[in-house]
């Protein structure tokens, strides 16, 4: 390992590898620090399958345009609050995201049936995410880019000419990497339960993480002690809805749920608590995390009839089954009384309409409290089948401010010299709220070549 590296980048996944491989193209010497072992390398993106991007026509493997225009609308529709700047240039610079990562080897797929109608919006990779990041990670070494695995960054500290001084822990010895310029690209904190119960309390015990155990925000946090600028409210995260029944940890794309548009939603009490149809899938689906981690001790229950049995993604588990709502309930902890009743309502609140779960159809309930705005039809077909669900956190908001080059903010709005950001890491300067299926791999991918480009100009100046 050298003393010296023009750019250390701190993380292993997409936004790192972006980085890393722009920043060598560039002519830099680079260094990787990846906290995971080898055979658990590349973060979260292990877990993905797509990208959203712009494009102007229809693919091999995409159906349809995608424009500038419709991708923001998308977006501000399910996040709301966003910087503009840089949800713009998000946007924008996607439209050659596809050809770039072509160029580095990845492959295309056709989207699965049943993946939330993304087909015209988003590209699929062939292999998913663990394939994109060996080919990356090929690549990368190529290259000549240097990657030490194992390797947990404690510390980041800012030198006065510019770039850092990067702290971390290998084989159980403390060592230090000195990079004259800095790409933080190590994710979110979900995977510190510790750091979530500050901001949730002791509901953050019930919560699953479907990434990486080693997303902790170690690097986060020690440059928020430096004075960087936070962006994004602590509490607010990108949480599905995931098989109660999955691994704390880890568990990726397969624990995920794609029933609730099909059934109903009860908690504890076996009482609905919100709107199971309320927009398409692919920018609704993620707000049920949080509508969950809301309820009693974190959990809830799909609730749908045999006529919803094929419409959904194959799940992980298999759903509970029983001929009657009666014979349900108990195996979920639920009263069935409770149970019974609460469908009976739901099924007597529906109105006549023509079902068609590709679209915002007319099939709804009326004088109910949620409602169902679409895709409402009556549960009477036994076997009844039920999934048990908790909030499943993908990664969290909260993060360091950035600017049009993926600099590190400080408290002043001023550029932290030497010190960039990639990946879900600065995700919340476009993400407050809410989750829009693909982006953000599109995050990681766009903001880390750019910071790659920018930390390279910076360490070779």
């Amino acid at each position: 390992m050298n003393p010296l590296y023009d750019v250390v980048v701190v993380g292993g996944g997409n936004a790192a590898l972006c980085a890393a491989m722009e920043a060598r193209r560039a002519g830099a010497s680079v260094l990787i620090l990846e906290a995971a072992p080898r055979h658990s390398r590349g973060g979260n993106s292990r877990h993905t399958r797509n990208v959203r991007l712009v494009h102007e026509r229809a693919t091999d493997h995409l159906e349809g345009a995608y424009p500038e225009d419709e991708f923001w609308r998308d977006l501000i529709e399910v996040t709301g609050e966003t910087d503009e700047r840089l949800a713009r240039l998000l946007i924008r610079d996607s439209a050659g995201l596809g050809a770039w990562m072509t160029a580095n080897g990845v492959r295309w797929q056709p989207a699965l049936a049943g993946t939330l109608q993304l087909s015209r919006t988003n590209a699929f990779f062939l292999g998913g995410g663990k394939a994109l990041l060996n080919t990356y990670y090929d690549t990368a070494l190529r290259l000549g880019v240097e990657v030490a695995y194992e390797s947990e960054v404690a510390d980041v500290v800012p030198a006065g000419e510019g770039g850092a001084s990067v702290s971390f822990r290998r084989g159980g010895v403390s060592r230090e990497a000195r990079g004259r310029a800095v790409v933080v690209a190590s994710g979110g904190f979900e995977a510190d339960l510790d750091w979530l119960g500050e901001h949730w309390g002791a509901a953050a015990a019930n919560f699953a993480v479907r990434g990486t155990p080693f997303n902790k925000g170690g690097p986060l946090r020690a440059l928020l002690a430096q004075g960087a600028k936070p962006v994004a409210d602590p509490r607010a995260f990108h949480a599905i809805a995931v098989d109660a029944r999955g691994p704390r940890f880890d568990g990726g794309i397969v624990t995920r749920l794609d029933t609730i548009p099909f059934g109903i939603v009860v908690n504890r009490h076996a009482q609905r608590f919100a709107d199971e149809g309320a927009g398409l899938w692919p920018k609704r689906y993620a707000s049920w995390g949080a509508l969950i981690a809301a309820q009693p001790d974190q959990v809830a229950y799909s609730i749908l009839d045999a006529k919803a049995a094929e419409a959904y993604m194959p799940s992980a588990y298999p759903p509970l089954r029983a001929a009657s709502l009666r014979d349900l309930a108990p195996a979920l902890g639920l009263d069935p009384a409770a149970l019974q009743a609460t469908v009976q309502r739901y099924n007597t609140a529906i109105q006549p309409g023509t079902y068609d779960p590709a679209r915002l159809d007319d099939c709804r309930t009326a004088g109910l409290d949620p409602p169902k705005s679409h895709w409402a039809l009556p549960m009477t077909d036994p076997p009844f089948l039920a999934y048990p669900l908790r909030p499943g956190i993908t990664f969290t908001y909260h993060g360091l401010a950035v600017d049009e080059r993926a600099r590190v903010l400080g408290q002043d709005g001023s550029p932290m010299p030497g010190l960039f950001a990639a990946g879900e890491v600065m995700a919340g300067n476009v993400l407050r709220r809410g989750y829009l299926g693909g982006v953000g791999m599109t995050i990681g991918s766009v903001f880390g070549r750019i910071a790659g480009r920018e930390a390279a100009k910076h360490g070779l100046a």
